[in-house]
């Protein structure tokens, strides 16, 4: 397949916040250490407006760049150090880059460059090619082979019968996945997760359920709430939150004991009362990931209280390798559900040249299980 590459491909170019078009750009080089991805679905989550719009420092990054952070794909080209992977296989690509010479240094591609020297040079140099193209370059170590009999084959002869687009939650699946992973969540627990009904915390749901613990889901939203209660009537409890953190203690402590809280605030609910909610019905040797987005520079953690109940509070960032092969697996297994079974609606298909729509779509359907993405 890699002889018979175009020279070209298209892809979206930004030139600065808000500014792209779709252009003709040269073939990535495939290299040592690397291997060249024909993309089927990228993803298009409601945050990719405000990262293409850098309404956040976090989200300037070093332009040109094509933008769009996951995607599902074949294996086009390797390079010749490859040893297991091979062209023509379905896989995804992770876009968490680590420098090989210091894994502390990071950056997201689409996303964030970071804020050090380091950083910024290692976005430049490996993570300016995004997913809205059709075709992305990635080092070996960020591609991950998926089981397609096992995932998009029939019913009928052993599969689970997704589809790609279907598939393209499992970025953040792996994220909250590695959240609950260090904590070490176990079957039976019971499990906050709030709030319950964003991209990242409704696939903090499906994760928790897939791992076999009991879950209280904690939002504002009704409807949200409504929906997650239909896929998992026999594992979920809901409350819907009020805002006064007395009230809502006492519906979220009504199931019983709660083992563990897993927060996935965004942003916009910085100085929300959901987590000192949730905290305040936390047992003794509880434990707390932390795996949102809030801004607080400080959270209502009672001191007392935390070091008399001999608490576990843990800040998570992204996932490891060893995460993200563990979703495959659950995924691949059948535990975790995907798609419509896991009440995931796809709300737009788009092309390239209408990725500006795409982006649009995505803000206005996002919510639990909305999906929204490209087809190169």
């Amino acid at each position: 397949m890699a002889s018979s590459l175009p020279d070209t491909m298209r892809a979206v170019v930004q030139t600065g916040p808000g500014k792209a078009t779709v252009e003709s750009v040269p073939m990535p080089k495939v290299e040592h250490g690397s291997a060249l991805i024909k993309l089927d679905t990228s993803l298009v989550h409601s945050n990719v407006a405000h990262i293409f719009k850098a309404d956040h420092d976090m989200f300037q990054l070093p332009y040109p760049i094509i933008p769009g952070s996951f995607g599902i794909g074949r294996i086009a080209a390797l390079g010749p150090d490859a040893t297991t992977l091979q062209e023509g296989q379905l896989v995804m690509v992770s876009s968490l880059i680590r420098a090989r010479d210091d894994p502390s240094v990071n950056v997201i591609r689409g996303v964030f460059a970071g804020f050090t020297p380091e950083s910024q040079h290692l976005y430049k140099t490996l993570a300016r090619s995004g997913f809205f193209a059709e075709y992305v370059p990635a080092p070996l170590e960020n591609i991950y082979r998926l089981d397609e009999t096992r995932l998009l084959g029939s019913p009928q002869v052993g599969g689970l019968g997704y589809t790609t687009g279907e598939l393209v939650v499992l970025s953040a699946n792996a994220i909250v996945y590695a959240s609950m992973r260090s904590i070490a969540l176990q079957p039976g627990e019971r499990v906050i997760v709030t709030p319950a009904t964003g991209h990242y915390s409704t696939a903090a749901v499906d994760v928790a359920v897939a791992l076999g613990a009991r879950v209280i889901a904690a939002s504002r939203s009704a409807a949200g709430l409504a929906r997650l209660k239909e896929t998992y009537p026999d594992a979920v409890e809901t409350v819907q939150l009020t805002g006064d953190i007395k009230t809502d203690g006492i519906a979220l402590g009504a199931f019983g004991p709660v083992d563990a809280i897993v927060d996935v605030s965004p942003p916009a609910a910085t100085g929300a009362t959901n987590f000192a909610a949730a905290l305040s019905v936390l047992r003794e040797r509880g434990r707390v990931t932390l795996v949102g987005g809030r801004e607080d520079e400080t959270l209502p953690i009672p001191y007392l209280k935390a070091m008399i109940n001999n608490w576990t509070i843990k800040g998570s960032y992204m996932y490891s390798r060893e995460d993200l092969e563990g979703i495959v697996r659950l995924a691949e297994a059948g535990l975790m559900k995907l798609g419509k079974r896991a009440g995931h609606v796809v709300h737009g298909v788009y092309s390239l040249d209408d990725f500006l729509a795409a982006i649009d779509k995505a803000v206005e359907m996002a919510g639990p299980g909305a999906l929204v993405y490209i087809k190169p």
